[in-house]
């Protein structure tokens, strides 16, 4: 934003530091909240007092001290979401960064450099990206995508039933949307372990994180080129083949937007209502007496966790006021899901049952708003449900207060979810079906073997472009550490790798 003397954004020439210990040691130019560093561990109260302090609309610094405003208010951030004649999510023209204050290694830039997605895009072009990716997932039979959802989730359930314990976090939440994913996009082969592996390590923005993303690139840049050669019935071919005419650019990234923001939200969302379930009995009886619904749990998670707090962000289009604050062309806004679902005006009372209402803010609105939340909400709804089905009994495993999370700006993460039950024999379940089940048309095509069972032949490698087996491992194998290849030279961290830090808060 444009900093000015007169109002509670600007930053006076001398600003004298609060004393170690004072209440506004997190502090920074011009008495300005800081969302970062070892001040902001807890955001929810901030935000709180940011409210109590500024209104549904309060002026903050990011990292280095980068002034913006982060929207409270539910009623103002939906305004803000559905005004692209005032707001837009192109950051070109936002002041900071044409001044220079926001470097090239800035732990921001990567998140909001413009790329050649429907997310990034404004007017006309916005259309023409948004068209091809709403009209093929529009593709997609959502009946028999339940079926596929729940055959993935009774193969999961197989894999730990019998044990009597499991952490539902890396067992199954951050499983079970990787698997619908693939199947979704057309490449069910590409699902297995280590899929989920350098999915989780490219955002995590560890050391092998590169290498990870290398890894599901090449996944998806071989779907895109074998899709191109001979289009089917899928998510992929259908925006290739849409009259938009989308770039092999455009749709690798398209597919990457969606692989891995369905899959990082879908996860988040999993765990968050199935830490819901196991630690707040008020749901679980509710759940078990018949007074809410699986699908009402979940949208109570949407209510109490969305699964991305703040998204950074949009850009002022011209002079304008929001919540009672002048907001000037070019500054910068953080939609903030959050906080807005706390607004006292819409919510008196946080722990209200919302009773299946869905007028949150965790799939945004306006142009932007999320187009695969019905497949999300799908996701969560069933795996859930036949989670519970197949161990009704289950349990947490250690205290509430016991459970980790890892928190920044963008989200807060469960680390782990350690539960016990009864071990449970395994059920004889139908493998998942295949993308024939998910697009109709298909039905009268074979079901392609699984890769495990057969031996793929050479002229098949050929023509996926990539073979899978020769790309680059995504996480380090199990072993010592430092089994990965030595390197001369330590490779500067990827434009990826340093946004996903940042949105981890690492």
């Amino acid at each position: 934003m444009t900093p000015e003397p007169q109002t509670p954004t600007g930053t006076p020439d001398t600003v004298p530091g609060p004393p170690p210990g004072c209440p506004a040691h997190g502090t920074g130019p011009g008495g300005l909240h800081r969302l970062y560093g070892p001040d902001a561990l807890d955001l929810d109260d901030l935000y709180e007092r940011l409210r109590e302090k500024h209104g549904p609309v309060a002026p903050v610094l990011l990292h280095d001290d980068v002034p913006m405003w982060v929207v409270l208010g539910h009623a103002e951030n939906l305004h803000m979401v559905r005004s692209p004649s005032q707001y837009t999510r192109d950051s070109r023209g936002w002041t900071p960064l044409l001044e220079g204050m926001v470097k090239p290694d800035h732990p921001l830039m990567p998140h909001i450099a413009r790329q050649p997605i429907c997310a990034h895009a404004e007017g006309d072009e916005h259309q023409r990206l948004r068209a091809a990716v709403t009209a093929a997932m529009g593709t997609i039979d959502h009946r028999g995508l339940r079926r596929s959802i729940n055959g993935s989730t009774q193969e999961l359930v197989n894999r730990f039933c019998g044990r009597g314990r499991a952490d539902l976090v890396s067992q199954f939440a951050e499983h079970l949307p990787m698997a619908v994913m693939c199947e979704i996009l057309g490449m069910p082969e590409e699902y297995d372990d280590r899929m989920v592996q350098a999915a989780r390590d490219a955002l995590k923005g560890t050391d092998t994180a590169i290498q990870s993303h290398t890894y599901v690139m090449e996944a998806l840049s071989g779907l895109t080129t074998r899709r191109r050669a001979r289009p089917e019935d899928d998510v992929t071919s259908h925006l290739i083949t849409h009259p938009a005419g989308l770039s092999d650019d455009e749709v690798r990234e398209h597919l990457r937007l969606l692989l891995f923001a369905a899959y990082e939200t879908t996860a988040n969302l999993l765990a968050n209502a199935l830490r819901m379930v196991l630690t707040e009995p008020g749901f679980r009886a509710r759940l078990n007496g018949g007074q809410m619904t699986v699908p009402e749990a979940i949208e109570q998670s949407l209510w109490d966790e969305p699964p991305f707090s703040t998204v950074l962000g949009y850009y002022a289009k011209q002079d304008t006021e929001l919540g009672g604050q002048r907001i000037r062309r070019g500054d910068g806004l953080l939609f903030a899901p959050a906080p807005g679902n706390l607004d006292p005006r819409v919510r008196p009372d946080p722990t209200a049952h919302m009773k299946g209402n869905r007028s949150h803010l965790a799939f945004g609105g306006g142009p932007h708003e999320c187009p695969g939340q019905d497949i999300g909400r799908a996701i969560a709804d069933i795996g859930v449900d036949a989670l519970l089905t197949r161990l009704p009994d289950i349990r947490l495993e250690c205290a509430e207060e016991d459970l980790r999370w890892r928190s920044s700006i963008a989200s807060r993460h469960l680390v782990s979810l350690p539960v016990l039950f009864e071990p449970k024999p395994k059920q004889d379940v139908n493998r998942a079906p295949s993308m024939s089940s998910l697009h109709p048309h298909r039905a009268e095509q074979p079901v392609p073997q699984p890769r495990a069972w057969v031996e793929e032949k050479a002229e098949d490698k050929v023509e996926k472009g990539v073979e899978r087996a020769e790309r680059v491992q995504p996480v380090p194998p199990a072993g010592p550490a430092g089994s990965w290849p030595a390197s001369s030279e330590s490779a500067p961290p990827s434009r990826w790798q340093r946004m996903w830090r940042w949105l981890l808060g690492e």
